[in-house]
């Protein structure tokens, strides 16, 4: 009834031998720590973390790859050029420590970001959060002005950020060190402010400063339902300092004068609307002031910024005045609306709900600066006497075929006045495209 006792035992013996052999496989993997269980995540980069969320580690990065191809005022001899370069090639490298410490590394190996002296760091910084609800981050750190900055690279509508910040880069240079505050309050608002040490020093080897407020009201703050109105201010003292302090916008096409691959070299013009080239004691002080606004509705959305810049001449002969704006409308043909966060009171990016299809998003924005400079008293071949005006009209597709890739095309028409190219040209047009992958 039972069989034969022992012509079963060589088979009992073969299994017990084989479940051995898979116990001893099984704990040959094993990961053992001398504290919390540790949790690993592999979405969007390589995470390691601890389950109690005291340590933590994130390797990721964003590689940004253009092609550009322009005419007209966007080359010294109004013949078409083209350009193929890194935009951005990030490695980041960020985490916690203790819990209430942060830290993040992101090196820029297109060297697009910071330059030979200071090193390619887009940021390099570390954040305390255990006065909650106030961080404070100290660093190297681009400090807090308008809508489209706080905006990550990787999920900026355009290609390129709009041409009111080319009147004054400094106030979201990152070429030095500093301190922010930043704090989100009641749900509703988002306040930060920096003092920065900049790169530049004046006679007595003190290095310029600069300050920066920002203040954000957005009592709707959902992904599909965004009210954001806000300002913000910046001011530097630059007596007896020497820095350049010449506008010299892109107009929206990077390729002119990129680093990270082929640009247009010698042929690519950047027009000088105002301003000078560094010279000891020229002006008093530099301040900035602007306002911002966005509202959202599902997958519509608009947005606005406005900025006017007042440069005070010490030994110059007169003041530099500038001021522009910016106006964008866009829609996601399939239907998801753009994340947004109040804290850093910016926007992010949009998730493809068809995985296979994803995410299709189409803009249009227009950009008009003006910058009067008393200095320019004589005309030349490129800058004649007078308002030096610059306009442009971005017309754009992305596509975010996944969360991690995104295939961006954006054709700009530039029209300048008073600022021309050595052709004598005023106007020209530029197609650029990216592919984009983020981990």
């Amino acid at each position: 009834m039972f069989g034969n006792p022992t012509s079963q035992w060589p088979d009992r013996l073969t299994l017990g031998l084989l479940l051995s052999a898979a116990t001893a496989s099984a704990q040959a993997g094993t990961v053992t720590t001398d504290g919390a269980d540790i949790v690993i995540k592999t979405k969007g980069g390589l995470e390691v973390a601890t389950a109690d969320k005291e340590f933590s580690f994130k390797l990721g990065g964003r590689l940004q790859a253009d092609y550009a191809r322009f005419d007209d005022y966007y080359t010294k001899n109004g013949n078409t050029a083209d350009a193929a370069y890194l935009r951005r090639a990030f490695i980041e490298i960020g985490g916690t420590a203790y819990k209430d410490w942060k830290y993040q590394i992101n090196y820029d190996l297109s060297h697009n970001t910071g330059n030979d002296s200071t090193g390619y760091f887009d940021e390099a910084s570390v954040t305390y959060t255990g006065f909650a609800p106030v961080n404070l981050k100290f660093g190297r750190l681009y400090t807090d002005f308008g809508l489209e900055k706080a905006t990550s690279s990787k999920w900026v509508t355009a290609l390129e950020r709009n041409i009111t910040y080319d009147l004054a880069e400094w106030i979201n240079d990152n070429n030095g060190m500093g301190i922010q505050a930043s704090s989100t309050v009641a749900d509703m608002a988002f306040l930060s402010g920096s003092v920065f040490s900049e790169n530049n020093d004046d006679t007595d080897g003190d290095s310029v400063k600069r300050y920066n407020l920002r203040g954000v009201f957005a009592p709707l703050n959902q992904p599909g339902n965004v009210l954001h109105v806000g300002a913000q201010f910046a001011y530097r003292d630059l007596k007896d300092a020497a820095v350049d302090t010449r506008i010299r916008p892109r107009m929206g096409m990077r390729g002119v004068d990129t680093n990270g691959g082929n640009d247009a070299g010698d042929n690519g013009n950047r027009g000088v609307f105002g301003g000078m080239e560094a010279h000891e004691g020229l002006w008093k002080d530099d301040s900035v002031w602007g306002v911002e606004g966005a509202w959202a509705m599902d997958a519509f959305s608009v947005q606005a910024e406005y900025l006017s810049r007042k440069l005070k001449a010490d030994q110059a002969e007169g003041d530099v005045d500038a001021s522009g704006y910016y106006g964008q409308v866009a829609y996601t043909l399939t239907g998801e609306p753009r994340i947004y966060k109040l804290d850093g009171a910016k926007f992010d990016t949009i998730k493809p709900a068809n995985k296979r299809m994803g995410a299709w998003e189409v803009f249009y924005r227009y950009d008009a600066i003006t910058v009067d400079d008393e200095n320019v008293t004589t005309s030349t071949a490129t800058r004649q006497v007078g308002d030096a005006e610059g306009k442009t009209h971005t017309l754009g597709v992305n596509w975010y075929a996944n969360e991690a890739v995104k295939i961006s095309a954006n054709y700009v028409k530039v029209n300048t006045e008073n600022v021309t190219n050595e052709n004598g040209d005023d106007s020209g047009d530029g197609m650029v495209m990216r592919l984009q992958y983020v981990f």
